[in-house]
């Protein structure tokens, strides 16, 4: 088997395109949507409720790969339901990130 056929199988992972950010109206979106929609059980300003904090300082320690999760596929056993109907996986990272930088206005 020719060298780059070898190089391509084994390093096409490290060469994929990382994952883009959502464009500006999605992330208008995403913003409104955790205002209102995660604001209803996390707390309007996000500082608890029903649900915890999802301030940084909460979030802070706390595996992003797990928050991630939560918020795709929610937590059974608890009101905390799957958003994958809505969000893709890599606009919950975004989502994610976002609450442990402090949350947009």
């Amino acid at each position: 088997m020719p060298w780059f056929i070898v190089f391509l199988l084994y390093a096409s992972p490290l060469l994929a395109d990382p994952v883009l950010p959502p464009s500006p109206e999605r992330q208008r979106e995403l913003v409104h949507l955790v205002r209102q929609d995660c604001g209803s059980c996390h707390g309007m300003t996000l500082q608890g409720g029903l649900g915890p904090s999802l301030t940084p300082a909460a979030l802070q320690g706390k595996p992003v790969d797990s928050l991630v999760a939560t918020i795709h596929g929610g937590r059974p056993g608890t009101p905390m339901p799957p958003w994958h109907r809505f969000l893709s996986e890599a606009e919950a990272r975004w989502i994610v990130e976002q609450l442990q930088a402090g949350f947009p206005e």
